[in-house]
């Protein structure tokens, strides 16, 4: 028996090559099936604790896609900038054997975005959204702001906010105006300047946020009505990233799991949302059969009764299992000859 291991380099040239409107629709069947209660098996993730980090176990299956089991290493202390460690094992679903070893950091953040993108097509109410506001300088922001400005060639100004001005801060706006030679970068700092907060965040056409916040990052106030948000960075009770307040302003939160944000999104449990408040991403689209390959098609009603119901549309979103199976197993399937083959292992 032979496998494949896909490092870290290897998944940057392979992502390189995928569409983002192919990202979009993987995206959208995944949410559709867990929204449909069937064709996928996701245990809770388990979790150990190290001596410097606490390693989750999250193996999933998606019928028609694949099984994987991701394990992610989270740093113990604040201070510890090495990232996330991420790793998935592919299984083969003929053998039972493995059939790929997947480098996961860079996949974590990219479903991630992608599902945010995905939300973003079904809710933005501006047609040609020029303005575009993010808070945190991780791969999860790069991920979101490149997969964002590949999918709207209309945004011409895209302001980062972090909370210091750090070397991550420097290198990422490097790496995106090298990207995006077209739109307009500018870095701000979270606490530094109010009134500028203020006046980036009032012109926002969408708002990405993924931080480690414990309180709201803005004013509710600030945000001008049609604005898109996708929440990403809390992912436990005691995290928020936007206010109570805000959240009502919307008056329905779409999420990608109802079950796993009542109990984990911060936000949405200070504000004492409840599962009939929230509706499922996966219900706001269609496909005709059961293909991940086909396009979906956007159930118009629902959209268009979530953007009735407030001022503003929000997606919130805590990561599933099955994600991290539509992404990898569509990385080892376009990984061709860019990976390393380990033969005779078994």
């Amino acid at each position: 028996m032979s496998f494949l291991i896909i490092t870290a380099a290897d998944v940057s040239r392979i992502i390189s090559s995928i569409h983002h409107s192919r990202l979009e629709s993987l995206m959208a069947f995944v949410f559709h099936t867990l929204s449909s209660g069937s064709g996928f098996d996701a245990p809770l993730r388990e979790s150990i604790s190290m001596a410097q980090h606490n390693a989750l176990f999250m193996p999933a299956r998606v019928q028609g896609l694949g099984t994987s089991i991701k394990v992610v290493s989270i740093p113990r202390h604040p201070a510890d900038q090495g990232g996330l460690p991420a790793s998935s094992l592919v299984l083969d679903e003929n053998t039972g054997g493995i059939r790929a070893i997947v480098n996961a950091r860079q996949l974590t953040a990219l479903r991630t975005a992608a599902g945010s993108l995905l939300a973003t097509r079904l809710l933005l109410s501006v047609q040609d959204p020029s303005t575009f506001l993010a808070f945190g300088a991780g791969k999860q922001i790069e991920a979101h702001v490149d997969l964002h400005l590949r999918a709207y060639s209309t945004i011409e100004t895209c302001t980062i906010v972090n909370k210091s001005n750090n070397q991550r801060l420097v290198d990422l706006i490097i790496r995106l105006k090298s990207a995006h030679p077209t739109v307009t970068f500018q870095s701000l700092i979270l606490t530094d300047d109010l009134a500028r907060l203020e006046q980036v965040t009032r012109a926002a056409n969408i708002i990405c946020t993924a931080t480690s916040s414990k309180e709201p990052l803005f004013e509710a106030k600030w945000v001008s009505p049609g604005t898109h948000l996708n929440l990403i960075g809390s992912y436990t009770p005691d995290m928020t990233e936007v206010s109570s307040e805000l959240l009502h302003q919307a008056g329905k939160v779409v999420v990608d799991s109802r079950e796993a944000c009542a109990s984990e999104a911060g936000e949405l449990i200070k504000a004492r949302f409840n599962e009939e408040d929230m509706v499922e991403i996966g219900t706001l689209v269609h496909f005709d059969g059961n293909s991940p390959d086909a396009d979906y098609e956007k159930v118009h009603a629902l959209c268009d009764e979530i953007r009735r119901a407030g001022k503003v549309t929000i997606f919130k979103s805590v990561g599933v299992g099955l994600q991290d199976v539509a992404i990898t197993n569509m990385v080892v399937n376009l990984a061709g000859e860019i990976s390393t083959r380990i033969d005779s292992y078994d």
